[in-house]
């Protein structure tokens, strides 16, 4: 068995074959070929791809993988783990993308010749795009952020802060050893030194690898701090002058809250022998790209990962991050110092000459996003790994937009090791104010005017403990609106989270003050099921008043929506920022007369309940039908079976699965993928897997279009042999879903395929579909006149207490 083998699950193999986990197992247990493990543990064994595919193709349960479906697979399966194949796939998309030829010419050998060839390839192109200058090993280095050329005279790999502590003497291929103040240790008699006088923020050191602080063996005068103490740049040419050693300390004059923080570039170019074990799946990926495209390919594998692995990764919708890109405005530098997946720079409008900067403290993440956002657009991209707080990699950078969505209630986000750092403009944050320093460090990377949009929890606008740091963002002018949003909009899903808009003030004590903030609190756009907000009213209330405040300064009051208040009508103790707390209600002089028409659709809603209610069930003896599954009639092609997508390109509204479960309209909205969406038609039926309710879900014309949402399963019936109704009810019994469940710690599954329902003909099919048709309008009836009901309640109840209503 080859080592760089790419494994699959007893969950991915019954993925492959559809079917279930259960009759895998069965497998297994009655076919004495079927592939032996090949890793994984006792009880949750992996096998060999090729082999469970070769033994499903001789036993005749599967035809052809589809090629997603297969590099998805090997990508899941590979040896060293999915994000580091997902790094690997983005590398090369990147190479096909960029220089297919070379790909061609570089693919047309063997697996050893491919690997060999690929580390020199993607130099050309990741340099290029990533903001990289590679050495002669072909690892990469970051470019400074301050626009100096990065000219290196050697093989000199920096892994922490340059120190001027003790000198040093460096030979090829001696190894520093000490720590920040300790010597270098020679392994050879040859002495490589430069003599030069350094006018940029720092100085390379002749050809070594330094496994700690590097020392500056070289004269050197500094003037200038040093941009990046991690990556340091040689704007000098390297003079070999034998075996002279000048062991002359630098100068270092950066400042003292960043010599400690290193910048880790985002991504390295990897090695051959790192590349050789993913060569089957660079092929399959490759190939993928030939059908749908580099970015379309290098998307559909992120969202699959992301889709898979939901809790270690916290998303910013697309819809709010494209709110958040239109406030900032155009923008030729633009920072994310918490990039996540990259979703808010993906969302900024591209402009020529554009630079957008990132930074995330999970290196794999950063890698990702950097490739993400290379594939996307055609501007500069510069990575970093790193805590932005603690070490921040763009310490000289002065950008026109900073988007953020930063951690909520970070404890350790560096109180203690950062009490003197100079980015506390407005104030020292307490520890448990960590979202009001990203405010401030977002407001420290701005140039001047520039402007910083922020996601933040409701909390940072009223804590007592932010209260100073708040009234001096007034004070100055910096902070400029505040956005309450939907419950919904984005996670934690609970609670409605906050945009703030700040930006830099003008140097001029003229503008030192802004006399008036924006206040909009758009959460009367919230969905009536968990579908999401409505992103298209939230964005035409929201831009439309930010557009007119910016353009005058002050907002007309629109009561329940917007206003603009005087800052010093804030200033008191509290220093309260929530919007809710200062806008006026809406406007209520004809809340009676829409209390009365409630009332009348409630009375007209109820008569039409009364009306369907279902007649005496008539007592009958218990059935004994033949029955089949649903698996079964999808593999006799009664029915098509197709899964709810992580999304698609198509800006249609989506289906979740609380829409079906609420059997409201389809109030979702599609991630940005280019994943092809699921589109229903009218007859089809739709199952949610997740839950444990018996619902299912006939599509009529008002909901026809929609994409199918995640944790959603859709059947087409065959309308020549299965009644829709007739299956949509049937589904829906309670032991039926009971058989076809399965359970884990925290939620219940449903195996669709696993449904039973009798083989009965068309025409008796479609007597049970009548009754269960009539069954389903009851049933609506019954929840239109519960929402009617709790409308009417909450309306009086807000009437009454408001003075609108009188109590007689």
């Amino acid at each position: 068995m080859q080592d760089n083998v790419t494994e699959v699950t007893a969950a991915g193999i019954a993925r492959l074959a559809g079917v279930g986990r259960a009759a895998v197992s069965n497998w297994r247990r009655r076919h004495a070929d079927f592939p032996k493990p090949v890793g994984g543990t006792e009880t949750s064994p992996s096998f060999a791809l090729t082999e469970v595919e070769s033994w499903l193709r001789r036993q005749g349960k599967l035809a052809e993988v589809p090629l997603r479906e297969r590099v998805w697979q090997q990508l899941a399966g590979h040896p060293e783990g999915p994000v580091t194949a997902l790094a690997h796939v983005g590398c090369v998309l990147l190479l096909i993308q960029e220089r297919p030829t070379v790909w061609l010419d570089a693919s047309a050998g063997s697996d050893t010749r491919l690997a060999a060839m690929l580390p020199g390839a993607l130099d050309q192109v990741l340099g290029p795009r990533l903001g990289l200058a590679p050495d002669r090993r072909g690892v990469h280095t970051a470019v400074p952020d301050n626009g100096s050329p990065a000219v290196n005279t050697g093989a000199t790999v920096h892994s922490s802060a340059r120190t001027s502590a003790q000198p040093a003497v460096n030979s090829p291929g001696a190894v520093n050893a000490g720590g920040p103040a300790g010597p270098a240790v020679n392994a050879g008699p040859a002495v490589r030194t430069v003599s030069a006088v350094n006018t940029a923020p720092a100085v390379n050191t002749p050809p070594a690898v330094n496994a700690a602080s590097a020392v500056n063996t070289s004269p050197a005068v500094n003037a200038g701090p040093t941009v990046n103490p991690a990556l340091a740049v040689n704007t000098s040419p390297a003079v070999n002058t034998g075996p002279t050693v000048n062991p002359a300390p630098a100068v270092n004059t950066a400042p003292a809250s960043y010599a400690h923080a290193p910048h880790t570039p985002a991504l390295h170019t990897p090695s051959g022998p790192q590349l050789l074990p993913s060569a089957p799946l660079l092929r399959g990926a490759a190939e993928l790209a030939a059908e749908t495209g580099a970015r379309q390919t290098f998307e559909f594998l992120l969202g699959r990962h992301l889709d898979a692995n939901p809790r270690q990764y916290t998303l910013t919708p697309a819809e709010l991050a494209r709110l958040m890109a239109d406030l900032a405005g155009p923008a030729r530098t633009v920072l994310d110092p918490a990039c996540g997946t990259g979703a808010l720079l993906r969302a900024v409008d591209t402009r020529p000459e554009q630079e957008l900067f990132a930074q995330d403290s999970a290196p794999d993440l950063a890698a990702l996003t950097a490739l993400r956002l290379a594939l996307h657009t055609r501007a500069t991209v510069r990575g970093a790994a790193g805590d932005t707080l603690r070490a921040d990699a763009y310490p000289e950078l002065h950008a026109d937009a900073v988007l953020c969505h930063p951690p909520f209630n970070e404890r350790n986000w560096g109180h203690d090791e950062l009490a003197y750092d100079p980015r506390w403009e407005y104030g020292f944050p307490a520890r448990t104010e960590s979202e009001l320093a990203w405010v401030q460090h977002a407001l420290a990377r701005l140039a001047d005017t520039g402007t910083a949009v922020l996601l933040m929890p409701p909390a940072a606008a009223s804590r007592r403990s932010g209260r100073r740091i708040r009234a001096d963002l007034l004070r100055r002018g910096a902070l400029r609106a505040v956005v309450a949003l939907p419950v919904g909009a984005a996670p934690p899903y609970n609670i409605p989270l906050h945009v703030w808009v700040l930006r830099r003030p003008d140097r001029t004590p003229a503008a030192l003050a802004a006399p008036e903030v924006l206040l909009v609190d758009t959460g009367r756009f919230a969905g009536e099921a968990r579908g999401g907000p409505d992103w298209q009213a939230v964005r035409d209330a929201v831009l439309d008043a930010w557009q007119a405040f910016a353009r005058d300064g002050r907002l007309e009051e629109r009561p329940g929506l917007a206003r603009s208040v005087p800052v010093i009508g804030l200033l008191d103790d509290d220093v309260d920022l929530a919007p809710a707390r200062h806008l006026p209600p809406p406007a209520v002089a004809d809340g009676a007369e829409q209390l009365t028409a409630v009332r009348e659709r409630l009375g007209e809603t109820l008569r039409l309940t009364a009306d369907l209610t279902p007649p005496p069930a008539a007592p009958a003896p218990p059935a004994r039908w033949p029955l089949t599954t649903v698996g079964e009639l999808a593999r006799g092609g009664a029915l098509v079976l197709r899964s709810g997508g992580i999304g698609g390109h198509a800006r249609v509204a989506v289906l979740t699965d609380h829409d079906v479960l609420a059997g409201t309209a389809p109030s979702g909205s599609l991630p940005e993928s280019e994943e092809e969406a699921v589109l229903t038609e009218p007859g089809d039926v739709v199952v949610p897997v997740l839950g444990g309710g018996s619902v299912a879900r006939v599509i009529d014309e008002a909901t026809q279009g929609a994409a199918l949402g995640r944790n959603l399963v859709l059947l087409r019936p065959d309308r020549t042999a299965l009644d829709p109704w007739f299956l949509a009810g049937f589904l829906r019994g309670t032991a039926n879903n009971r058989q076809a469940s399965s359970y884990a710690s925290t939620a219940t599954r449903l195996d669709v395929r696993r449904l039973q329902l009798p083989r009965l003909p068309l025409d008796e099919q479609r007597r049970y579909g009548a009754r269960f048709r009539a069954l389903d309008e009851f049933e609506r009836a019954v929840r239109h006149a519960s929402r009617l009901g709790q409308q009417l309640a909450r309306g009086m109840y807000d009437g009454l207490t408001d003075g609108t209503v009188a109590p007689d």
